[in-house]
Order: structure tokens, then C-alpha cells, then sequence
């Protein structure tokens, strides 16, 4: 599973960082970047889509 923020897309409501703090952390700006480049062990995967589940902007992508 790869995770992707579209920077565009964020607001900076940081509602993924306070769910997932492992895979997700925010810029000086607020806006959201993953953590871990490339596939997410499993063990942070639940945290993965509890964050794009709860973004309001829809800005976070899963690829499995």
C-alpha cells in the first residue's frame, strides 16, 4: 500500500496527522505529507485509512 497527499487539495485540517502521527506529519504550513516513502508496512495501514477516511478534502490517496 503506497499513501499520497495531494498538496494541491490540502487545507491543512490535520485530521489525518492527529489519527495516524506514524504515517502522517505537517509541513511548517500545516499541510500534510507522508511519513514513509514507498509501500507502508502493515502495521500502519489501519492508520493510512482511518486518515483518508476523515480528510474533508478528499486529498489523501491509497494505492494497494
Amino acid at each position: 500500500m503506497r499513501v499520497t497527499v495531494d498538496r494541491d487539495k490540502c487545507q491543512g485540517h490535520n485530521r489525518c496527522y492527529a489519527l495516524a502521527p506514524d504515517v502522517f506529519d505537517v509541513d511548517d504550513l500545516g499541510y500534510a505529507f507522508v511519513l514513509v516513502e514507498g509501500d507502508l508496512p502493515p502495521e500502519l495501514e489501519d492508520g493510512a485509512r482511518a486518515g483518508v477516511a476523515n480528510c474533508p478534502e478528499f486529498a489523501i490517496t491509497i494505492e494497494d
